[in-house]
């Protein structure tokens, strides 16, 4: 009788393990000999955690995806809001599954906060494509052919309270817009809803942030004040840190892509694809019941 084949989530979950205790084992003692299998560790774990977290949202979180049957010939910048939360935020698995449905025939540079760095997290996930957010991170990924996608809302976006979940935050941030008109790209935006039903936000704790000079040391704005499991009530460390979400359902719609008129404004084009998006997760939430969908 032959072994039954291992399901794919639990080949996941031992190909993680092995690629963290590898990590581990060679973390404090590498040599010149063996530094060059740190790299491969590393890409192994994260794309082993990439594929973990895509499935967790599909089956837990019974990912729907509406996704156009176009197909995208030229580099695009995709822009999406967030979820909850930073280097924790079940938007970014939805939205990576959104953009896997899509076939892209070319890689997709992920704009970064810089606290992912600060952490220490940052190495573990650019073999995934990330890079810390600036203008020449963008710059170098669209000169070498890449789709780009950035979250402009950066921490307003993922730190919304409960009352305003279902609203798209930027922050009066029009970047992105700038970028997308200086390498001639369309934007195509991708809206998830949902992800804000995964814990209670009692306050995006914007002002405690300010108080506390957070965007000065940590370059963030907000320190949201959460109820969650298992950390109950916590100010400021859940979305850093992982949590256990409620099984809230989700939904991912890519829209279709939209240039800049001639002679827009970055400030302009930025309210047009935000208003575009906040429309788009009206609608998706019009009739949601919270956490069943």
């Amino acid at each position: 009788m032959t072994e039954s084949a291992e399901p794919p989530e639990e080949a996941d979950v031992k190909l993680l393990a092995d690629a963290l205790l590898s990590a581990v084992e060679h973390g404090a003692d590498t040599t010149d000999a063996d530094a060059s299998r740190v790299p491969h560790v590393l890409s192994t774990a994260a794309f082993a955690l990439r594929d973990l977290g895509t499935d967790f949202v599909r089956r837990y979180h019974r990912l729907e995806i509406d996704a156009p049957s176009t197909a995208l010939d030229t580099p695009v910048l995709f822009v999406a809001n967030h979820g909850f939360g930073g280097i924790f935020d079940l938007n970014v698995f939805a939205t990576g599954a959104a953009l896997d449905q899509l076939h892209l025939d070319r890689p997709v540079t992920i704009l970064t906060h810089q606290l992912a760095w600060t952490l220490g997290v940052g190495p573990l996930i650019e073999p995934l494509g990330a890079r810390p957010a600036s203008q020449h991170s963008a710059d170098e990924a669209f000169g070498e052919g890449h789709h780009v996608l950035v979250f402009p809302g950066g921490d307003l976006d993922a730190s919304k309270s409960w009352e305003d979940r279902n609203h798209i935050v930027f922050g009066g941030r029009s970047g992105f817009a700038r970028l997308a008109i200086e390498h001639e790209v369309p934007i195509v935006p991708v809206v998830t809803a949902g992800a804000g039903e995964s814990l209670f936000v009692i306050s995006s704790g914007e002002r405690l942030a300010r108080a506390i000079h957070l965007d000065k040391l940590l370059r963030v704005k907000s320190a949201p004040i959460t109820v969650s499991l298992p950390w109950g009530l916590s100010i400021g460390a859940v979305g850093i840190l992982p949590y256990l979400p409620l099984p809230t359902k989700l939904h991912t719609r890519i829209l279709s892509l939209m240039r800049a008129d001639a002679g827009e404004q970055p400030d302009d084009y930025a309210a047009r694809v935000q208003a575009s998006m906040q429309r788009a997760l009206t609608e998706m939430t019009r009739r949601r019941l919270p956490i069943l969908g």
